[in-house]
């Protein structure tokens, strides 16, 4: 048995396992924590939020890093060691492989960026845009760089990975410091950081169903006949996802 079949499996398992405990705790926060919390008034909230919500957010965060970098990992392994990533494997590496690697991992910036601007006040806007972003993307990845089925669809995957782990660490982690010190006091938080952190994590949530999608790639060939599927992919994804937020806040306590 080759060395790299041993890593890939480890790498694997490890990368399935993180993923598990991260987006468990993004379903959490965002389908049943956040309409649980807008039951609390202001003084069961200083006694919960401070004692769940730190616990809660470590395994979170690092269930991201994790799930992250063993990603990153098996993408070395699988797809640029192991060539999966072209259409052809006797295809060589050229400049626009190389760029869309690059905004594979770089366009997180560009997301950020657009949502610190107008956009990020216009989610529905922001979704749009975003959208065609990713379709443009998907076509570049698969008729300029040569990307194969499976290798555009896990680059789409990790370049919402990639903005989903820096929204955890940059964006609602920082953010959320700041308003369990504050409800631990019983001052109320600053109303611009809470509705940043519940944007980013929504958008995480939102994000996380056609990154699963792209992990199980390999059984979904039928869709390799093009690379249109993908976008359709992200757009049912997404209006999936709008109902079950529609679902979450109607589930009532007993």
């Amino acid at each position: 048995m080759q060395a790299t079949e041993i890593l890939q499996s480890i790498f694997r398992w490890f990368h399935v396992v993180a993923g598990v405990i991260w987006l468990g705790h993004l379903y959490f926060f965002n389908f049943v924590n956040g309409p649980f919390a807008a039951t609390m008034d202001a003084e069961t909230k200083k006694k919960v939020v401070p004692e769940l919500m730190p616990r809660a957010l470590f395994w979170f965060r690092w269930g991201a890093v994790f799930t992250w970098s063993t990603g990153i990992l098996l993408l070395m392994l699988v797809f640029y060691h192991g060539r999966a990533l072209f259409e052809d494997y006797t295809t060589g590496w050229n400049a626009g492989a190389l760029v869309m690697i690059a905004v594979t991992f770089l366009g997180v910036y560009v997301y950020d960026a657009l949502m610190k601007g107008p956009l990020g006040k216009n989610l529905k806007a922001a979704a749009a845009v975003f959208f065609v972003l990713i379709a443009a993307v998907a076509f570049l990845m698969q008729s300029w760089a040569g990307f194969g089925y499976r290798g555009y669809n896990i680059h789409i995957g990790s370049l919402f990975g990639t903005i989903m782990a820096f929204n955890v660490w940059f964006r609602i982690w920082p953010a959320q410091q700041k308003i369990i010190a504050a409800i631990k006091t019983g001052q109320p938080p600053d109303p611009a950081l809470v509705s940043m952190a519940g944007t980013r994590s929504k958008q995480n949530t939102y994000m996380s169903i056609p990154l699963i999608w792209t992990m199980l790639s390999i059984h979904n060939t039928w869709a390799a006949s093009h690379w249109l599927y993908l976008p359709g992919v992200v757009a049912f994804a997404w209006f999936g996802t709008m109902h079950l937020y529609k679902r979450a806040g109607k589930v009532k306590g007993f």
